[in-house]
């Protein structure tokens, strides 16, 4: 198949989506596939004909790994050429509807929130991943919970507060702070006395005007994958220091991630279950992965939902495919079958 790979972009997690994207597009060119990888924020600027032809060309990918913080985007931005503030480069859309699919290997904003789902089902170009419905249901975690509410889905109580509210409304300590539309936990801050709050809310806003203001659950943190409509092995995260934030999520050994979890047969359906739910309730299509906490009464909480998981080395999602006997260039086939179905 002709893919084209597009990762990058313009949001606090450009970098892990660009670790995804590399490890993609070399994992799926070692599957037989022509592959062609594209940072979506600059563009392709090689020369050409026909967009087919670039398919071929076997470009050199280079592995990238994740930063341990996240990247100066106002210098990222700064350093395109492109005389224009489009948040798609030149020749993408182009490119993107000459392969047969387009993977997106992108995670926050632009790739992540819809929009460029949206975008590319106007332009008749097919993609994988949940739709831009679904994209967008999830990513903003104050309509995700009032779903949740809605479909009889625990989550923490939260409020979502916007830059400028005199004085700052609050749920009570802890609580944890977080951009309402962010991910891989930029920004986020989990929160004990007042001072600690109002420094919480000020580096929230740094990334969106919405913050969510979230109960803090003390529990066992899990996560569960859903892939083509069945859940997959449940994780349990257990960050060595702190809590499961972007430098312990993306380097080597800064989390211990059991899987499956040591939770028992009962809870582990429990848990797939109500990821197969949150799946539902938000209209996700294709894959996702849903995060949880388990208070210790055994109660299950929901997160979120994530429609883009990482595909990082140290991702979450090829870690329960792994478990399954299911090797990454396999994993990446995989979403994109079921992408498929979509079209058909």
């Amino acid at each position: 198949m002709n893919i084209a790979v597009l990762c990058g972009g313009i949001s606090a997690e450009r970098d892990v989506s660009i670790t995804s994207g590399t490890k993609v597009a070399l994992a799926l060119r070692e599957r037989g596939h022509n592959v062609v990888l594209i940072d979506v924020f600059f563009g392709y600027l090689g020369s050409y004909t026909d967009p087919i032809e670039i398919f071929g060309r076997n470009e050199p990918i280079e592995e990238r790994t994740v930063a341990e913080t996240e990247p100066d985007l106002e210098t990222i931005r700064a350093s395109r050429t492109q005389a224009n503030n489009s948040l798609i480069g030149d020749n993408v859309i182009e490119i993107c509807r000459a392969a047969d699919i387009t993977f997106l290997a992108l995670h926050g904003d632009v790739g992540e929130n819809g929009k460029l789902q949206a975008a590319f089902d106007v332009m008749d170009v097919r993609y994988t991943g949940s739709g831009y419905l679904g994209s967008a249901l999830a990513m903003n975690k104050s309509v995700s919970k009032a779903l949740f509410e809605n479909a009889g889905i625990k989550t923490p109580a939260s409020i979502t507060i916007f830059k400028g509210e005199t004085p700052y409304r609050n749920i009570g300590f802890p609580c944890v702070v977080k951009p309402c539309s962010g991910g891989s936990s930029v920004g986020t801050s989990i929160v004990t006395t007042e001072n600690e709050y109002l420094t919480a809310l000020e580096l929230a806003f740094k990334y969106e005007e919405g913050v969510l203001v979230e109960q803090y659950i003390k529990g066992r943190e899990l996560t569960v994958g859903i892939l083509g409509g069945e859940a997959m092995p449940v994780i349990e995260i257990i960050p060595k220091q702190g809590f499961f934030d972007y430098k312990n999520k993306y380097q080597d050994g800064m989390t211990e991630e059991i899987c499956p979890a040591e939770i028992g047969e009962e809870m582990t359906k429990a848990v797939q279950a109500l990821t197969e739910r949150t799946h539902s309730a938000l209209m996700i299509d294709c894959y996702s992965r849903v995060d949880f906490i388990m208070y210790e009464s055994g109660e299950l909480y929901v997160l979120e939902a994530n429609t883009l998981p990482g595909m990082t080395p140290t991702s979450l999602v090829p870690r329960m495919a792994k478990n399954i006997g299911m090797d990454y260039g396999v994993l990446c086939e995989k979403i994109i079958e079921i992408s498929l179905e979509k079209y058909k």
